[in-house]
């Protein structure tokens, strides 16, 4: 029976999978890569075209109350003061003086060692799966290096953001271990500061977007004027976003340049936003079930209200269990209407909405449910990832949903000396790609075919055999099942198009 991969090296599995078969690559790697930018080769770039499709075909074709728009990665410098992402869009940051090592506070944790009541040193790690273990053991070492008897009590994690000064003179840096070389917390501004225009100077700076939400607040007051929206309504955009991280990990888990997929659900002051809220949350969870992630992978993490945004009335994460711990794959904010108000104090414009049943006006408030495409790519993958013996030999194969897989069908020959089976495979090939991203492929033998099919996620193989000829038909092979069925061409066509609705 396949399972999914659940030992600790799935992460490196799979980071050697997409750079083995062209899904993922290190960006500019030919010159040692640059950390938090990764680039996307044949098979990725399809997922994630295939993970923004089904999203924009399910919350904005299939809604009526849901539109789209595709803003610029540059606003007006201004953007960025009304939003509060100038003063507040911040990361606490920490220093290692000796290695020049950079951490975020929120992300190093520290716990004294304490032995019979009393405490003899401190020990420190980077955020992982396991930390409070990480720091245990650590604690446990310590003991034993230095020779110190009596008995060792549970380590209580903290991060750094909690140190104080006499705290952090004794935590030692998890770059060198010792003690004395950490700086205290202070805050780094995450946006990619850039100049337009000729000039370089206070005049010119501007900022790559680091959310594509306020180009949808920007533009809110020009969609109510042309779009014929009515509250409630939402709008949606999918583009790129960039942060400065201070530690980009997990592969395309936290990187540097990203794509997000965002909605601005703007609702009546009056509404019951908490329900609606929870409407948002429902249907997000079934969304991603629908696109092949397991549920009981999937749990919410409510933030706490003294830890919420500067610009949340409440916010509900959806978590997903990475092989690195569990994590945010997606957040849905109840923004109230912070972001309206703002920008309309600060340009002077109208953000009102009239509304022609209760006479009216009013800023309307908003909830956001906003996830990123590379980190959805990202948990598609571990929960895929399958192993199971097959006939002596191991089979990988990545479970993945019709509508994410980047090839739908590959074609297949029985084999490529018999010209009539070849123009046979060939007919097939070119009337399914007319529909669906497809592959030809005649070398080596079919087994090995199969195999290399499985490993790339592809759920069904069509094989052209001796049989082909006389009967018109071709053996069908599914990847999770390996059972194999016959089928014509237009049978095969409306099973293909039935699991991709």
């Amino acid at each position: 029976m396949a399972k999914a991969k659940e030992t600790e090296n799935l992460m490196e599995t799979l980071v050697t999978l997409c750079k083995r078969r062209g899904i993922i690559f290190q960006s500019s790697e030919i010159y040692s890569g640059i950390n938090g930018f990764y680039d996307y080769g044949p098979l990725g770039v399809e997922m994630r075209r295939n993970i923004k499709n089904a999203w924009w075909q399910d919350f904005v074709h299939r809604r009526d109350d849901i539109v789209g728009l595709d803003s610029t990665i540059i606003h007006h410098p201004t953007t960025w003061k009304a939003s509060g992402h100038i003063d507040n869009f911040t990361d606490p940051l920490v220093d290692c003086k000796v290695s020049k090592q950079r951490y975020r506070a929120d992300q190093l944790f520290f716990a004294p060692i304490v032995i019979d009541g009393a405490t003899a040193g401190y020990v420190s790690a980077i955020e992982s799966e396991d930390t409070e273990q990480a720091l245990q053991s650590a604690a446990e070492k310590f003991k034993r290096r230095k020779g110190i008897q009596g008995s060792l009590e549970a380590v209580t994690p903290r991060d750094m953001t909690e140190a104080t000064a006499e705290e952090i003179a004794l935590i030692p840096s998890p770059a060198t271990g010792e003690p004395g070389s950490l700086t205290p917390p202070r805050s780094f501004n995450m946006m990619f500061q850039t100049h337009v225009g000729a000039l370089r100077d206070e005049s010119s700076v501007a900022y790559l977007r680091p959310e594509t939400a306020q180009g949808i607040f920007i533009n809110y007051k020009n969609i109510v004027d042309t779009g014929r929206v009515k509250l409630p309504f939402g709008i949606a955009q999918i583009g790129k976003a960039f942060r400065n991280e201070i530690n980009p990990r997990n592969f395309i888990f936290r990187s540097r340049e990203f794509e997000q997929m965002e909605i601005e659900y703007f609702i009546s002051p009056e509404a019951d936003w908490q329900k609606i809220h929870r409407e948002w949350i429902d249907q997000s969870r079934r969304w991603f079930t629908g696109i092949g992630i397991d549920d009981a992978l999937l749990s919410e993490y409510e933030h706490p209200r003294e830890k919420l945004s500067h610009y949340s009335k409440g916010t509900i994460d959806i978590m997903f269990k990475f092989p690195f711990g569990v994590q945010e794959l997606q957040g849905i904010a109840a923004r109230g209407d912070y972001d309206l108000t703002q920008h309309q104090e600060v340009s002077g414009k109208s953000m009102e909405y009239f509304d022609e049943a209760s006479r009216k006006r009013f800023i309307p408030h908003v909830i956001e449910p906003s996830m990123g495409v590379d980190r959805i790519l990202l948990a598609i993958l571990c929960a895929a990832y399958r192993e199971e013996e097959v006939e002596g030999e191991k089979r990988v194969y990545l479970r993945l949903s019709p509508r994410i897989a980047p090839v739908k069908v590959a074609v297949l020959p029985l084999v490529k000396n018999k010209p009539e089976l070849v123009e046979m495979a060939r007919k097939l090939y070119g009337n399914l790609q007319r529909r669906h991203a497809v592959f030809y492929d005649e070398s080596g033998a079919v087994g090995r075919r199969y195999r290399r099919q499985d490993e790339i996620g592809t759920p069904w193989c069509a094989t052209v055999d001796f049989d082909s000829l006389e009967s018109g038909t071709f053996t069908v092979r599914d990847r999770d099942t390996m059972e194999q069925s016959r089928m014509n061409e237009t049978d095969f066509m409306a099973m293909i198009d039935g699991n991709l609705t």
